[in-house]
Order: C-alpha cells, then sequence, then structure tokens
C-alpha cells in the first residue's frame, strides 16, 4: 500500500534535456541491490557527480535553488530506453512526486513525453507523470528561471498543476482514470488485489474442497 496522494505542494526543478534514457536516470551498476531502498542517492549518477564523487557545480539538479524539489520539469521521451523499475525507485527515493513532460508532434510522428513501460512503473509508485504540450512545458522552464524557489501545487482531483505566481497560473491534465483511482486511495498492485480477499478466500476454501483427498480405508 502506498500513501494516498489527492494534492500536494512541492518546489520545481528543471531538467533541461530530451530523450533521458533509465541509464542516465539510474545507471546499471546499481541494479545489482537485491533490496527496493538506498537507490536516490544514485539518481542521475553520471551527471550528478563528478570523478572525485562530489557534486558536479555544472549539473543543473545540484543547484541550491532546487534543494528539497519534489517536481521534476523536463523534456520529451523522459524515461525511454531498459524497462528497469529501479529508475523510477530512483526518481521517488531523491524526492520527486510529479514528473511533468511535453509531448512533441502528432499522429504518426508524434514523440511521447514518457516512455510508456516507464509511465507505467510511475502509475505503480504513486509518482504522478504530468503531459502538457510544447509550448505549456516551455512556459513553466521559463517562470522557473525567473522566479527563484518556485512552489506549485498538484491537484490530481482537479487534474491542475498550479503555479504559485503573483498572478497563479494554472495547467490542466488527463491522467487514466484507474491511475488517478490508485493514486488519491494510495493503491499499488498488493492493495488492489487485497481489495478481492473475501472472494479470494472463497475460492481457496472451494478449490481446497473439491481437490481434498479421499479417505481411504
Amino acid at each position: 500500500m502506498s500513501e494516498p496522494v489527492k494534492n500536494f505542494k512541492g518546489i520545481l526543478a528543471t531538467l533541461d534535456r530530451a530523450n533521458v534514457d533509465t541509464d542516465q536516470i539510474i545507471p546499471k551498476q546499481f541494479l545489482k541491490s537485491i533490496k527496493r531502498t538506498g537507490f536516490g542517492e544514485s539518481l542521475f549518477f553520471d551527471w550528478r557527480y563528478d570523478e572525485a564523487g562530489k557534486d558536479n557545480p555544472e549539473f543543473e539538479l545540484n543547484a541550491e535553488r532546487f534543494k528539497g524539489a519534489s517536481i521534476l520539469i523536463t523534456r520529451n521521451n523522459f524515461g525511454c530506453g531498459s524497462s528497469r523499475e529501479h529508475a523510477v525507485w530512483a526518481v521517488d527515493q531523491y524526492g520527486f512526486r510529479a514528473i511533468v513532460a511535453p509531448s512533441q508532434g502528432e499522429g504518426e510522428n508524434k514523440i511521447q513525453a514518457f516512455a510508456d513501460i516507464f509511465k507505467n512503473n510511475c502509475a505503480k509508485n504513486s509518482i504522478i507523470t504530468i503531459e502538457l504540450t510544447e509550448a505549456e512545458v516551455e512556459e513553466i522552464f521559463q517562470m522557473v528561471g525567473r522566479y527563484e524557489g518556485l512552489e506549485a501545487t498538484v491537484d490530481l482531483e482537479e487534474q491542475r498543476l498550479i503555479l504559485h505566481l503573483p498572478e497563479e497560473m494554472a495547467f490542466h491534465f488527463d491522467i487514466d482514470p484507474a491511475v488517478k483511482k490508485n493514486i488519491i486511495h494510495g493503491l499499488d498492485d498488493i492493495g488492489l488485489t487485497l481489495q478481492k480477499e473475501t472472494d479470494i478466500e472463497a475460492f481457496e476454501l472451494k478449490h481446497n474442497t473439491q481437490i481434498a483427498p479421499s479417505n481411504v480405508s
């Protein structure tokens, strides 16, 4: 079970890069762990640290103004590459609760905002993926650059991203109704299964009765 999320407020941070793949999000050397914890420190490892293991001052997210950010603004096709769920764990454990990215183009030429598997893994881990237009995301980039420490509210019930500027700016986003329901109620795959616990127990009781061995005299 996850924590229910209806809305939350957080600092916006920008990562002005397209086609960020899962090996950039969490490099392969960190996939050896059999635990599901401890990945936050390795998020964007190759960009985030220099050869001495110190914070790379050239990497956007190391900027002091982005410390404690929980809403990531980035470019299209975020999370492409391999299907490793560790990438989502790293994003979550770093502290990001929502990712905003734009799609580009239309029809057969459309470039998605998020890779499908990454997006599905985010939904299973209660990370909200928000797809907006290129123009909308560009506007957010401009506002974050202009206002240090800019905060926004993700209102999942109303499906709005609200930037807390001197004059508030809001963006509507679409989300799969089932994903929205699960995040609002804090339901992961295990939680969804447990909702059917009574039916499962009834089935097991009937099944076990049917296959019980007969007494042999």
